[in-house]
This record gives C-alpha cells, sequence and structure tokens, in this order.
C-alpha cells in the first residue's frame, strides 16, 4: 500500500502519521501568560532533539477555528514553557488538563496537579511529574499549519530514585511512563523492556 500524502491522503496525514509513529512520549507543558495565569496541556507530538545544547521540539496544533492553543501563544509571548513527562502515576491527571476550559482557568487545579516554583523559568513545574525540563524558546518555525517549537533545556528536576546516581541510567522499575498511540485515544505502557547491544 502507498499513500499519497502530497494529494487524496492529504487531508488523512494526521491519522496516518499519528498511527504509525508510535509510541510517543508525551510533554504535559505549563506556561504562563503575561497576567502569570499558568495554564497545562499535553502534547505527544514532542521529543527530545539533540543534547549541545539540550533542546526538546513540541508542536502545539491551532484549535478548530485556527487560533493558537494558549501553549503556543504563551510561548510565542514569555519565551518559557516546562515539560513536565508523564508516567502511570499521572496519566489520569495528564488527561484531565487536555480538557477545554475558560480561558485562565488553571489546569492544574482542574486536575488536582501540585505547582513548584521552577529555578529558572517563570512556569511552574508539577511536583507529582516524574521530571521536568525547564526549557526557553530557542525559536518557533511554522511550516503550513504546523508550529514546531524548539526549546532549550536549562535544568531537569527528576524523582528521586529514577536514576542511578553512579551510571546516570534510568532504574525501570521506577520510571513508567507512558506512551501516545493512535487517535483518538489510545496510549500504551512501557513496562517491558530488552537490551540490544549495537554490533561492533
Amino acid at each position: 500500500m502507498e499513500l499519497d500524502l502530497t494529494g487524496p491522503y492529504r487531508d488523512d496525514a494526521y491519522r496516518i502519521l499519528a498511527g504509525l509513529v508510535t509510541p510517543r512520549p508525551i510533554a504535559l507543558t505549563t506556561t504562563v501568560d503575561p497576567e502569570g495565569r499558568v495554564n497545562a496541556a499535553p502534547f505527544s507530538f514532542f521529543n527530545v532533539l539533540g543534547d549541545s545544547p539540550p533542546i526538546v521540539g513540541i508542536c502545539p496544533g491551532d484549535r478548530s477555528e485556527g487560533v493558537p492553543k494558549d501553549t503556543a501563544r504563551n510561548i510565542r509571548l514569555t519565551h518559557e514553557f516546562v515539560v513536565n513527562l508523564v508516567d502511570e502515576a499521572i496519566m489520569e491527571k495528564m488527561n484531565l488538563c487536555a480538557a477545554t476550559l475558560p480561558p485562565g482557568e488553571n489546569e492544574l487545579v482542574h486536575a488536582g496537579l501540585t505547582a513548584l516554583p521552577s529555578t529558572a523559568v517563570k512556569p511552574p513545574r508539577i511536583a507529582e511529574a516524574p521530571a521536568s525540563l525547564e526549557c526557553k524558546s530557542h525559536s518557533i518555525i511554522e511550516i503550513g499549519d504546523n508550529r514546531l517549537i524548539i526549546g532549550e533545556v536549562l535544568r531537569v528536576h527528576v524523582r528521586e530514585g529514577v536514576f542511578d546516581p553512579e551510571t546516570w541510567l534510568v532504574q525501570p522499575g521506577n520510571y513508567r511512563p507512558i506512551g501516545r498511540m493512535q487517535s483518538p485515544n489510545w496510549y500504551c505502557y512501557t513496562r517491558e523492556m530488552f537490551e540490544m547491544k549495537r554490533p561492533k
């Protein structure tokens, strides 16, 4: 089967790619608007992109009427955000943050999550998250209706027990992120791991 995304399947690109390119990590992203009001929203078009400098990318889409979502608007205005990673313990509360709330209403309060002060940026991090990445936006690239926000990671906060302090390797039993699968409502657990060494 060959699908031409420049032609007849152009309008189906989201469903096709979001179903095939999986699992994707979830960025529960916190921002503040110029008045200091907190917004929290999950995005699965997200990943780490490099390490020198350390950068991540998130792609917040628009609302159905073509208006940028609060996350994109806040980052454009303040240049700061925090990516809070999502594990099994907070997946239900992450989902509550995806609800459409009235402008200015705090999703963290709605979901029962706890805001903690960040070190280098104004948006708060989430106390219950297994890890939080404080970011300053480096650039915003718009390609068609897509918006790629590249952020430089300034600080990383990690729950005690996630890392082995001697090797900096993640302790699998202490970190159980979930992944985003196909649209609209599918996710996966990441409880099973295997090792496959590269050939020399």
